[in-house]
């Protein structure tokens, strides 16, 4: 039976149809790899030549140190290269840190200062640190004149003076604050206020008045001695009232009864008109008479 004009349209669609899918399945299982651009074929080639994958990312293809040889050698961080710092194992990152403190005047005076290093970590630092050698060039000046014991007690002893031993004394009219500081408990500020105190009494009728000054101990007496007095007596006639205020056993009351007791009754005669003023008790005499003077 000789096929009709219908059956050989619908074997045409069908034959189309069949090519239609064979070229298209063949145009998608090369379509991937025929998209990749010149770039993407590079970045194919770099994965494969690297063996890692870095996922748009180039920090591990530049730090990657996987099967690279690190070696343990001295160096000294001021002056090493950039291929010796490599050789060490340090990442180029590092390497980069390094070499922009040194453009910028930075130095390593001291092994701890390599930690300083922005990136280190704790691990790298204490592998290297046995190896780390400064050079004497870049050590502080000040070292050079450390060569001896010696220089270092002499310079401890201007600082921490040789104290007092049993039996040892300072003369208290007398002392500077360098000789006090040598008194057992006393220290530089103690000694500032015995000089002090000293100016502003006119000098120690009696060791014991040391102990007005707030604090000072009292084991300290055993290594002071007075020496010859010369006190700076105060012209109890004469002074104004501002000026016999400011010696430390008037106060501006008592300075107000001598100043208003003188023009009353005429100057005082002796340490005994005092007793007439109320202001003063037999105490405040008894330590104020040693600075009186009633010309």
């Amino acid at each position: 039976m000789k096929p009709s004009r219908n059956d050989n349209l619908i074997l045409l669609i069908i034959a189309i149809a069949v090519i239609a899918f064979l070229v298209g399945r063949g145009m998608g299982d090369g379509g991937e790899e025929s998209s990749l651009s010149a770039e993407d074929s590079v970045a194919v080639d770099g994965r494969k030549k690297y063996g890692y994958e870095y996922g748009g990312s180039r920090a591990h293809e530049y730090y990657n140190v996987e099967g690279r040889n690190v070696e343990r050698f001295f160096f000294d961080p001021n002056t090493a290269d950039s291929t010796q710092l490599l050789r060490l194992g340090l990442r180029p990152c590092i390497v980069r840190n390094i070499y922009k403190y040194r453009s910028r005047g930075g130095q390593f005076r001291k092994p701890e200062d390599f930690a300083r290093i922005y990136g280190v970590t704790a691990g790298e630092y204490k592998s290297l640190a046995p190896y780390i050698r400064i050079s004497d060039d870049y050590r502080p000046a000040s070292t050079l004149f450390e060569t001896s014991e010696e220089p270092r007690r002499a310079k401890d002893s201007l600082r921490y003076p040789v104290k007092l031993t049993a039996g040892e004394h300072v003369m208290l009219n007398t002392a500077d604050t360098s000789a006090l500081k040598r008194v057992p408990g006393i220290g530089s500020g103690y000694a500032r206020a015995i000089v002090n105190y000293r100016n502003r009494l006119g000098g120690y009728a009696d060791v014991r008045q040391l102990l007005e000054i707030d604090g000072l101990p009292e084991e300290a007496l055993q290594y002071i001695e007075l020496g010859t007095p010369d006190l700076h007596k105060i012209n109890i006639n004469h002074l104004s009232l501002d000026k016999l205020k400011r010696h430390p056993y008037i106060n501006f009351y008592q300075a107000r009864a001598i100043v208003e007791q003188r023009r009353l009754h005429g100057p005082l005669r002796s340490v005994s008109d005092l007793k007439m003023i109320k202001d003063f008790s037999a105490s405040d005499i008894k330590r104020l008479a040693p600075y009186m003077d009633f010309k």
